[in-house]
C-alpha cells in the first residue's frame, strides 16, 4: 500500500512573524559567487576564475533559538522537574518512541484567540471524532494560529490548552502533543489581561507547568494540519539531538496509508 507523507513543519525563514520581537531567527545566505575566496582559501594558487562557473559553495550562517521553527518541547523546558519531583529529562534524553507514534487531531479553529481549552472540550471532541484515547498516541491540536501564519497577528492567533486539558492527555498516556500556536498555552497577550484583572499567577503557562506533574513533551508552531483527518495516521517527530537542551528543531511529518 502506498504511503502519503505530508509536511506539519513551518520554515524557518527570515522576515516572517513566526515568534515575538527579538526572538526570531536570523539568516544569512552566502551564495556559489559570495564563497569562492573561501574554497580557493583551502588550496594555495587557486584562483576563483579556475572553478566551474568561478562559484564555490552555497551555504548559510544561521543564529537560531532551539525554540525557534517548528521544535519538540522537552519537560525540562517547562520546569526543573517533573512526574512530581523528578528531575526534567532534556530534548536528547527524550525517549525516542514518544517520537514515532499514532497521531490524533483535535480541531478547535473555531475558538476564538485567547480561549483556553478545557478537559471538557477535549472529551467533546474526541467525541466528535469517534476515538478513544490509546497510550503514546501524539494529539495534535489544530487552531485558528494555522491559518494566520505569515500574518503580524500569527504570535497573538489561537487557543491554548490549559492544565486540565493538558492532563487529561497526559493521564490517559499521551506523552507528546502539538499545536500549529506558538504555544502551548494561550498566547500571552491574552493571558496577561486575564492576569492583571485577577492576579492569579496560576494563569500563567498552566499547560507547560502541568508537565511538573507528568512529564511530557510537545510540538510547537507545526502547520498544514487541516490536511490530516482526525486520526488515522502517524506522526514522526524525532528532534535533533543538542545535549542538555530545552528543546530541538524537527521536521515533523504526518505519514498515512492511502
Amino acid at each position: 500500500m502506498a504511503r502519503r507523507i505530508i509536511d506539519i513543519s513551518m520554515h524557518l525563514e527570515n522576515d516572517v512573524v513566526s515568534d515575538p520581537s527579538g526572538y526570531g531567527p536570523r539568516i544569512e545566505y552566502r551564495t556559489h559567487r559570495d564563497t569562492a575566496q573561501e574554497v580557493t582559501a583551502f588550496f594555495p594558487g587557486l584562483q576563483p576564475a579556475q572553478l566551474p562557473d568561478g562559484e564555490g559553495w552555497a551555504i548559510e550562517w544561521i543564529r537560531l533559538m532551539t525554540h525557534n521553527g517548528t521544535h519538540l518541547d522537552a519537560p525540562y523546558h517547562f520546569a526543573s522537574t517533573m512526574n512530581k519531583g523528578e528531575r526534567a529529562i532534556a530534548i536528547d534524553e527524550v525517549p525516542l518512541e514518544w517520537c514515532f507514534q499514532p497521531g490524533v487531531k483535535l480541531d478547535f479553529r473555531g475558538r476564538p484567540d485567547g480561549y483556553v481549552v478545557t478537559a471538557a472540550d477535549v472529551e467533546a471532541e474526541l467525541g466528535r471524532i469517534g476515538h478513544s484515547l490509546q497510550p503514546l498516541e501524539i494529539v495534535v491540536v489544530n487552531t485558528r494560529a494555522g491559518s494566520a501564519y505569515g500574518k503580524p497577528d500569527y504570535v497573538s492567533a489561537g487557543s491554548g490548552m490549559g492544565r486540565e486539558a493538558t492532563l487529561y492527555l497526559l493521564e490517559r498516556g499521551v506523552r507528546v502533543t502539538g499545536t500549529d500556536a506558538w504555544s502551548w498555552d494561550a498566547p500571552f497577550v491574552h493571558t496577561k489581561e486575564k492576569f492583571a484583572k485577577t492576579g492569579d499567577a496560576s494563569l500563567i503557562w498552566e499547560g507547560h507547568k502541568a508537565g511538573r506533574e507528568i512529564g511530557y513533551c510537545h510540538l510547537e508552531k507545526l502547520h498544514n494540519l487541516e490536511a490530516l483527518p482526525a486520526d488515522g495516521f502517524t506522526i514522526a517527530c524525532f528532534p535533533v539531538k543538542i545535549r542538555g537542551a530545552s528543546a530541538g528543531w524537527t521536521r515533523a511529518v504526518a505519514l498515512l496509508d492511502r
